[in-house]
């Protein structure tokens, strides 16, 4: 695997993206900053966890899908999408149903308090990430899509890379390397090319930069589900292709969007204490 190094002068700083290095220097690589940008809700309500002493939703947040499963051994999931309208959640359209992850849900690192003792998702468990999360950009096949103004979007190209490797100090990371992938790790990496599943997918910010955790679980998605909602996932959410762009249309990320994913039971147990809709 490749080795990459910062390169902190600021010729390597160029319209807001964060360029690597290899160490070799025959091979550049950049992570682009729309992943910290979207991403700055969830740093700024990690900080706040921090000297909280009880969780809820933050009030900047004013768009948010709720997914609810019948359990935690679940791999299906009922969805359904919140706007705050005078102080109160507000359900916008009618729900519909998505699928999970093949042996259900666990607990996954977002915006939430973790419960004492709890076991957290795991790299390749099969796993669907429960709790409350921030969202980030969209990727996908197409040049362009019907999205908001500010929500980015990033056709996917061969030099993309989502690192899952758990050894990797990039990992759950996007990268972006200036000449095709060469290495069997690049290419392990390589975000899918033809698969219609990943033509359009929405970032959940589930173990994100910067708190990523070895080992604790990456690239997860929304996407487009396989066979008609017939089989599960491997711990992304998938859906209906026509739910999923008609989801993006709405995301504004001004309004700071949030995913919340719990079994039945949890979210009644959590829905007053957390202020969820």
């Amino acid at each position: 695997m490749p080795e990459f190094l910062i390169q902190k002068n600021s010729s390597h700083w160029m319209g807001g993206e964060c360029r690597l290095r290899s160490a070799d220097s025959r091979a550049l690589v950049r992570m682009p900053a729309m992943m910290m940008r979207t991403l700055l809700p969830l740093t700024l309500a990690l900080s706040t966890l921090a000297c909280a002493s009880a969780f809820e939703l933050p009030a900047s947040s004013t768009q948010c899908l709720v997914g609810i499963a019948e359990s935690w051994d679940s791999s299906t999931v009922t969805l359904r999408f919140h706007e705050k309208s005078g102080g109160r959640w507000v359900q916008r359209g009618e729900s519909w149903q998505g699928r999970l992850g093949k042996k259900g849900l666990v607990w996954g690192r977002g915006i939430h308090p973790l419960p004492a003792g709890t076991a957290t998702k795991k790299e390749g468990d099969w796993r669907a990430p429960a709790g409350v999360f921030s969202l980030g950009g969209a990727w996908g096949y197409d040049t362009s899509i019907r999205k908001h103004p500010r929500l980015s979007y990033r056709q996917v190209t061969p030099r993309d890379l989502w690192v899952e490797d758990p050894a990797s100090e990039h990992y759950n990371r996007h990268l972006i390397l200036e000449r095709d992938p060469s290495t069997p790790w690049e290419k392990k990496q390589q975000m899918k090319q033809t698969d219609p599943a990943h033509a359009l997918k929405l970032f959940i910010a589930h173990n994100a930069p910067p708190n990523v955790v070895p080992n604790e679980g990456s690239s997860i998605f929304f996407h487009i589900w396989r066979s008609g909602g017939s089989k599960p996932t491997a711990g992304c959410t998938t859906m209906a292709e026509a739910k999923l762009r008609d989801l993006i249309t709405h995301l504004d990320p001004d309004r700071q969007p949030l995913y919340v994913l719990l079994p039945k039971a949890e979210y009644e147990r959590y829905r007053g204490p957390w202020k969820l809709p």
